[in-house]
């Protein structure tokens, strides 16, 4: 058996209710590909389900096959479509990198020191202009 996707154990949680880690041909292998923290964190976007995510989170020691069981029967079958969040990019951090070259954390690190006054002169030296 190949090593199981992750989103093939939300899909199988969240529709065909077909237990992965049972009766395959190495089930430790089953248990040892399951994430916890990604199969909650896709529940958590559905206001159905944020409730045993949550639940999975407090009792996060438990064993991950006492976790997905748990999930496999306790989520009703129903088709759950979410986009992932991202991290969101300021104006201001994109400056910083641009001008200063730095990585996104000294670029946050450098925006909690500089001004508004700062990143004004920033953002007039780093004007590319040009016609619209």
């Amino acid at each position: 058996m190949a090593k199981t996707n992750p989103f093939d154990y939300i899909n199988s949680i969240n529709t065909s209710k077909k237990n992965l880690m049972r009766d395959t041909d190495n089930d430790i292998l089953a248990e040892k590909s399951y994430s916890p923290f990604l199969t909650n964190r896709a529940l958590s976007y559905h206001t159905d389900t944020i409730a045993v995510a949550n639940e999975m989170n407090i009792n996060h020691p438990l064993d991950k096959r006492l976790q997905y069981e748990f999930l496999l029967n306790i989520v009703r079958p129903k088709k759950r479509y979410a986009s992932w969040s991202k991290k969101g990019s300021s104006v201001g951090v994109d400056l910083i990198k641009e001008y200063y070259k730095y990585n996104d954390v000294k670029a946050r690190q450098a925006l909690d020191i500089l001004t508004k006054d700062q990143l004004k002169i920033l953002r007039n030296k780093m004007e590319k202009g040009g016609k619209l």
